[in-house]
């Protein structure tokens, strides 16, 4: 799943290639990433694009006062092609999803792999009016985001467990599960230590290894071009998706928890006292 510096990254590559230029048409082949349905998407032809900016994992195109936003949610993808087929996008079998042509011919398709279909698509006049958006918690990489707001944070998540309140888009926006382990690694910290559990010591190291980690992914990718951005990311991983190897830190071997849905990574030394976590959906450390 693209997360907050992928998206970001994303965000300043449209920026480069279509801040400027002029929607030619926008064509829907997967009727259910469409999640709004006035104003159409044949609204935004012929607007030009002013900006591209991102809230939390959303990618906000304003073109003349109207956003097109979307959610690449976990298997979606933007693919940029410098020359577009000539012929209309068709709905279909495949991945793709919607295809945004520019009065140059260039542009890019939204594909989402798999059988759920979870991609995201809005047009609206203020990206309040997507409601994820507008429940969407402080971006930890916004100037305003200090050690009080991290601490604030902490203490309104009350003993929910750090992966939670990291991974919650309502806390937390641009977080997901591979940053959240990569954060909680470098900060030390057990994925299922009580947030309020923190001592002032250890709730500074969190915040640093928040700021760092994200500002660190974003230098990584960029000038990359969209298409080079996952691989990015997987190499960047120290922990996340790397079971069975060992911790570039202190040379443990990565466990794993899973769930019904995701599963997470960390470092037995380096986060939890040595213990092993059970893997099991309600998971406590073994005695």
């Amino acid at each position: 799943m693209p997360e907050m510096p992928e998206v970001e990254s994303l965000a300043r590559f449209l920026t480069a290639h279509c801040v400027g230029k002029t929607i030619a048409r926008v064509e829907l082949t997967a009727f259910s990433a469409l999640k709004t349905y006035a104003p159409p998407l044949s609204a935004l032809h012929g607007l030009e694009i002013e900006s591209v900016s991102r809230h939390g994992k959303f990618l906000d195109l304003d073109a003349s006062g109207l956003h097109l936003i979307f959610h690449l949610a976990r298997a979606g993808w933007l693919r940029w092609k410098d020359e577009l087929p000539a012929a209309p996008a068709r709905p279909g079998k495949g991945p793709l999803a919607l295809r945004l042509r520019l009065d140059d011919d260039s542009g890019f398709d939204l594909t989402e792999a798999g059988t759920q279909r979870k991609l995201a698509v809005y047009v609206v006049s203020d990206p309040a009016e997507v409601p994820h958006i507008a429940g969407l918690g402080p971006d930890p990489m916004a100037d305003d985001f200090d050690q009080a707001a991290l601490d604030a944070v902490l203490d309104g998540a009350g003993r929910a467990q750090l992966k939670g309140v990291l991974k919650d888009q309502r806390t937390l926006a641009g977080i997901g599960n591979a940053y959240s382990d990569e954060i909680l690694h470098v900060a030390k910290l057990s994925p299922f230590k009580a947030s309020n559990s923190l001592t002032p010591d250890e709730r500074g190291v969190l915040f640093h290894a928040i700021k760092d980690e994200l500002a660190d992914a974003i230098r990584r990718s960029e000038g990359l071009a969209a298409k080079d951005l996952k691989s990015e990311k997987k190499l960047g991983m120290r922990v996340h998706g790397r079971t069975g190897q060992p911790c570039p830190v202190c040379g443990d071997t990565v466990a794993e928890v899973s769930f019904a849905d995701s599963s997470l990574q960390y470092c037995p030394t380096c986060q939890t006292g040595g213990k092993k976590l059970a893997d099991r959906r309600l998971s406590k450390l073994l005695k």
